[in-house]
């Protein structure tokens, strides 16, 4: 009789590489990439008031956030597997009811599409601290950048371009592309993550976490760099196309500034190469600080539309540089044991943006000018540029060399 045995990798599936994280993340990124100067457009055509607008993001930011923090919560009883599932199956379906149209159904495609998002997000970077290796991190996030940058770069005018001819074609582009990226999840075999500890009681409260985060000075200094760079984005992905639209310019105007920006995306392995020779600390500082001043020209020349769209594009400039060193106070801080909790509580700042940003909007278009966002957006990164003054000057260096 001949010994048939079941070949290694179908009994233990090998390890996913960085660069499988990277190719996830790129796929993803043309699902989202897409439609990221789609959503503005298409909610202001539905409501046409750029104060009502901010009112539905706001609410859908707390809708979404409560979400992102009940994650951890869900995978003790839905295996993260499933959850990365349901969060790209709630993605997919945000496109279907976008193109129903109406006030209604697109404020439920917003919901449903920020809730996929941050479910997916959640998942995705609980994997990734659980396969890859801490004096990695910072070049698995610049490999991922990199192989986004494409989608990033195309996604938005060709989102805005799509539209114009016929509405529905950017969401059906989007599910497409959101449907390939939960078939190549499930090729890289990635299961429920690695197993830290057995659990022996019953599943903690999922705010049980809070206070451990509160405790630990570096969590709350890298989550709040990452609220006030993503607030940055915010006003420039929401308000860049709004402010185009009211002051005359093209509806492609927001989407061709964002793809400009996003073509960047390609020299964040020169932008890593510069953090070699400083710490992190440093590069923190300068990419706060600039974007920072860049925002508050921006609302100086606000009569002229195209300087103003510049300064902002500038300031974008330095988002991508804290796109890659923002978030690495935190990630080397988390302990190995919360890796799942604290990636929930991470992801958590696209929520806080998310309400923050349209939040203060709402109030500051009460009073002033969308001009005014941009002020406030400038202030936001300047405390940020503040904050960061408290790092180790020589943060995270030896592991951004061995990277």
């Amino acid at each position: 009789m001949v010994e048939r045995r079941i070949p290694e990798w179908v009994r233990h599936a090998p390890a996913p590489s960085i660069r499988g994280f990277a190719v996830l993340a790129g796929i993803e990124a043309v699902a989202r990439g897409i439609l990221v100067s789609v959503f503005p457009l298409v909610m202001y055509r539905a409501f046409l008031d750029a104060a009502v607008v901010s009112q539905v993001y706001f609410f859908i930011g707390i809708a979404s956030l409560i979400c992102g923090l009940m994650v951890p919560w869900f995978t003790r009883y839905i295996p993260r597997r499933w959850m990365f599932t349901i969060g790209a199956l709630l993605f997919v379906s945000s496109t279907v009811l976008a193109m129903l149209g109406g006030p209604t159904f697109t404020a439920m495609a917003l919901l449903a599409n920020t809730i996929g998002t941050v479910t997916v997000f959640v998942c995705f970077n609980a994997y990734v601290l659980d396969y890859v290796a801490k004096v990695e991190l910072g070049r698995c996030e610049t490999l991922r950048m990199f192989y986004s940058a494409l989608a990033w770069c195309a996604g938005p005018v060709c989102g805005v371009w799509l539209m114009s001819i016929w509405t529905p074609a950017p969401f059906i582009v989007s599910a497409i592309a959101m449907t390939a990226c939960l078939a190549m999840f499930w090729s890289l075999r990635l299961g429920n993550g690695k197993l830290i500890t057995k659990a022996k009681g019953p599943a903690p409260n999922p705010f049980a976490i809070l206070p451990r985060f509160f405790a630990q000075p570096r969590l709350v200094a890298g989550w709040l760099f990452a609220v006030c760079r993503s607030c940055g984005w915010w006003v420039y992905v929401v308000y860049l196309p709004i402010y185009a639209v009211e002051n005359g310019l093209s509806e492609q105007t927001g989407g061709v500034a964002l793809s400009i920006t996003n073509g960047l995306l390609f020299s964040t392995p020169l932008m890593l190469r510069w953090m070699q020779s400083r710490s992190v600390r440093y590069a923190v500082r300068t990419g706060f600080l600039l974007s920072g001043v860049a925002f508050m020209a921006a609302t100086l020349t606000a009569v002229f539309p195209w300087p103003t769209v510049f300064l902002l594009f500038v300031g974008s400039i330095f988002l991508i540089l804290l796109d890659i060193c923002g978030g690495l106070p935190f990630l080397m801080a988390v302990k190995p044991s919360e890796r799942t909790e604290m990636s929930a509580i991470y992801s958590g700042y696209r929520d806080v943006s998310g309400i923050l940003s349209p939040g203060v909007a709402w109030l500051v278009l009460l009073v002033a000018p969308l001009s005014g966002v941009f002020a406030a957006a400038g202030v936001g990164l300047l405390v940020a540029w503040g904050v960061a003054g408290k790092l180790h000057h020589r943060l995270g260096e030896n592991r951004i060399k061995h990277a």
